[in-house]
């Protein structure tokens, strides 16, 4: 079985209020899950300490026996030293795609081409 850590959203409209829980990475996000280890409250400020709450012997257990955090709770688990995080790299665009490059080289090749016949009709 998969486990992850993760966020469960509880909460009313436009009020959002997050449990850090252990679930099964086959359950539904706001679902069934295995345990609650903490809360998260995004509408509290970043300096507030009530804006992350989690019970870290538990985390490191579940860390122990191969629960996967995602992306945000390693961000907590980081900023509290449970384990080493850096924020993951997301892909650049690095440019046109292969077969872009293919036309455009074509395009100036002809280009040249056509520069290079009208002087010499001339």
């Amino acid at each position: 079985m998969a486990l992850k850590i993760r966020l469960s959203r509880a909460g009313a409209k436009k009020r959002p209020f997050y449990r850090i829980v252990i679930a099964d990475s086959r359950s539904p996000r706001d679902g069934r899950f295995i345990e609650k280890i903490g809360t998260y409250d995004p509408m509290l400020k970043k300096e507030t300490e009530n804006r992350v709450k989690f019970d870290e012997e538990r985390a490191r257990y579940w860390l122990s026996q191969g629960a996967q955090p995602t992306d945000r709770v390693a961000r907590f688990f980081g900023q509290a030293g449970l384990i080493k995080w850096e924020p993951r790299e997301t892909p650049k665009k690095s440019g046109p795609r292969p077969k872009t490059l293919e036309r455009m080289k074509a395009a100036e090749e002809a280009a040249k081409a056509a520069a290079g016949e009208t002087p010499a009709a001339s």
